[in-house]
């Protein structure tokens, strides 16, 4: 499988409310808009910052459908399926319309706390069932277990699986997954703040939050440093991690929908048990896109 076109800046799409809740479809494709004249390499949909937990089966196909119509085939497209009930996970996979997605993120298994030999057997059993590449996501925060990098290497192997959103925070445990993964098996950072060290080790891109506000910039920054101009990228990466860390410093994705209301996308609404981030740090958001845009 073609691994290399999930390479370089794939946007973790947020999902736009309206002041009832429900789904606001026209900003929606406006923000995919921006992702396209942005320079964004490809797009995720109903990952966690899509606010995926609070959307129905039916809401998220309809997302899945309008994102993908917008798209119209020009930029891959990653659609988030995971859980912690490995037999309920295939099934969900089995049914993605193959015609809209050409990749499937998949979080490891959350909760239950499974050991390594079970996030091998979860992900060996889903990738059998999968016609479409599987990208890999470690982010311990969320799943209180981390996928360590012998587990990663084993599953590398496996030929549906093509690549691994790393969000561990342990550069260590990066670097041993890059110093060994074969060719074709991708490492992408899941810590937008992280992105371009994890690129100076020889990581292949990022599936990032930033990038739904600041596609253009963000974007820059991952190409250069991919390209080995590492003083532009210094450059962008010291510019950008001010509001890399105001975005995140009340929950995801409640900063960065602030600035896509300054971008004038969408509105900042999130379905419980998300809230709006306070009014201190959206005034300092505001001032940080105001230099940055």
């Amino acid at each position: 499988m073609n691994a290399k076109r999930f390479s370089g800046v794939g946007t973790a799409l947020v999902t736009p409310f309206t002041s009832d809740y429900s789904i606001d479809f026209t900003a929606l494709r406006k923000l995919v808009e921006l992702q396209l004249d942005g320079g964004t390499d490809f797009l995720v949909v109903q990952g966690t910052t899509g606010e995926s937990p609070t959307l129905s089966s039916t809401e998220k196909q309809q997302v899945l459908e309008t994102v993908a119509e917008v798209n119209n085939k020009r930029l891959p497209i990653v659609y988030g399926v995971g859980g912690n009930n490995t037999v309920d996970v295939a099934e969900k996979i089995k049914q993605v319309d193959t015609s809209l997605v050409d990749g499937i993120l998949s979080v490891s298994p959350y909760y239950n706390k499974p050991t390594q030999e079970g996030i091998y057997q979860h992900y060996k059993y889903i990738a059998e069932v999968s016609d479409l590449p599987i990208i890999l996501y470690n982010v311990p925060g969320r799943t209180s277990s981390n996928v360590v990098a012998e587990t990663t290497l084993r599953l590398s192997e496996i030929p549906t699986i093509v690549a691994m959103k790393e969000a561990s925070g342990s550069l260590e445990q990066i670097m041993e997954i890059i110093r060994n993964k074969p060719d074709d098996f991708l490492l992408l950072s899941g810590d937008d703040a992280l992105t371009l060290p994890i690129l100076a080790c020889g990581g292949d891109g990022v599936i990032s939050v930033v990038s739904n506000a600041l596609p253009e910039k963000f974007g820059k920054m991952v190409h250069a440093g991919l390209k080995g101009d590492w003083e532009l990228a210094r450059k962008l990466h010291y510019e950008l991690l001010p509001v890399t860390g105001l975005f995140f410093a009340e929950g995801n994705p409640g900063g960065v929908k602030e600035a896509l209301v300054f971008r004038k996308i969408m509105e900042k609404y999130m379905r419980l048990p998300l809230v709006n981030v306070s009014s201190a740090l959206s005034e300092k958001i505001v001032g940080e896109m105001n230099a940055l845009v």
